[in-house]
């Protein structure tokens, strides 16, 4: 690494000449000692610094000053001003690094921007690993449809009851926005509801059956979102076991709940998938934490009370247990389906698991796209 100049404002100041031809060649050499020394410089020497960024950032073809902004995006302690000036820059390429990652820029400055910069300018912004309440409300205000879907798939994004519903609101017409809220592990369970009742069928049986994110925990089981690796299981003798509950009239919500109980999750899938008229293979990837909700349509499918389904639901082997809030969002499912469009949805899904994906070709719901409670 470069040695820091023992007058490091002195070295700089040849930077603030004129000098047009110069500009380039002088914002890369104090980025460059900026770059090098930024460890052992000292607050009096980072202004010295600012001031020289600041003064050539406008000076400079923002072809060049991008550079700078992807350089200076991640560090903690670069020049306060010359962010600043990144940030506002009004070519969006320029800008896009420091509003997607710079800690030094103040929630003033974020809202301001928000309020102030173009659609490209608030799109960055939306890519923030934390975005408060009052900076997705600013960016819903202002922003496009596609400021919505980026802040929708953002996980690190919180948003007000006010910017849920205004999302909720605008995915009745956008079906890329909708299938990204339905699987955002903090959504409202009134707003779910909300959801469930005002997209397409498709849209709505796309996302219930789809891996969604897994809550981050202290469990062990909850180390990530990937599936848990199961043995394979012969499902023989379980389904001939079934098959004869079945015929005599005795594979009932009691006996699956004893089954839950007891973990015995074979004698589950195999019952489930009787029950809901579906294949063993589109059930099992079902108790995997990361999909929840599809095992909540087959349950619901297969005319499961909600008992046994939370006792199905908070007994599968190698899940994390289920927070209150993904407890909210199951009971949002569950009693907002009808049973005929559970069916047509388990059976959907288990069309795209075993490899059939052609939406076009699977047969429609007979009921119709907004739902009720059920009787």
């Amino acid at each position: 690494m470069a040695a820091v100049s023992p007058d490091l404002r002195t070295e700089l100041n040849g930077a603030q000449q004129d000098g047009p031809e110069h500009d380039a060649e002088m914002l890369e050499e104090a980025t460059d000692l900026f770059l090098s020394s930024v460890d052992r410089l000292s607050e009096s020497q980072i202004a010295a610094v600012d001031g020289v960024l600041s003064h050539l950032i406008g000076r400079v073809d923002a072809a060049i000053v991008v550079h700078l902004s992807e350089a200076l995006a991640p560090i903690k302690r670069a020049p306060r001003q010359a962010i600043r000036k990144l940030a506002f820059h009004q070519d969006p390429v320029v800008a896009a690094p420091v509003l997607r990652s710079s800690p030094c820029l103040s929630e003033a400055d974020l809202l301001e921007i928000a309020k102030t910069c173009s659609q490209q300018h608030l799109l960055a912004m939306s890519d923030r690993k934390i975005l408060n309440e009052a900076l997705t409300d600013a960016l819903l205000r202002f922003g496009d449809v596609n400021v919505s879907n980026a802040l929708a798939r953002n996980a690190g994004a919180r948003f007000s009851e006010c910017g849920y519903a205004t999302l909720v609101g605008r995915a009745e017409r956008d079906e890329s926005l909708a299938e990204k809220l339905g699987l955002r592990l903090d959504i409202p369970g009134n707003l779910l509801r909300e959801l469930l009742g005002k997209v397409a069928d498709v849209v709505r049986a796309r996302f219930l059956t789809a891996p969604r994110p897994v809550m981050k925990t202290s469990s062990p089981a909850a180390a990530g979102a990937n599936p848990v690796t199961r043995p394979k299981i012969d499902y023989t003798k379980v389904q001939n076991e079934i098959v004869a509950l079945n015929r005599t009239g005795k594979l009932n919500d009691t006996i699956v709940n004893r089954f839950a109980v007891r973990q015995e999750y074979a004698h589950v899938v195999a019952a489930i998938a009787l029950k809901a008229d579906v294949k063993i293979e589109a059930i099992e990837p079902l108790l995997d934490a990361n999909r929840v909700y599809g095992l909540i349509v087959a349950c619901k499918a297969a005319r499961l009370s909600w008992s046994t389904t939370t006792m199905i639901v908070r007994n599968r082997p190698g899940c994390p247990p289920s927070t209150d809030r993904e407890l909210e969002q199951c009971v949002a499912v569950y009693e907002t389906l009808l049973l005929s469009m559970a069916q047509w949805t388990i059976r959907y899904g288990s069309d795209r698991l075993l490899g059939k994906k052609d939406d076009s070709a699977l047969p429609q719901p007979a009921a119709n796209k907004k739902l009720s409670q059920p009787a």
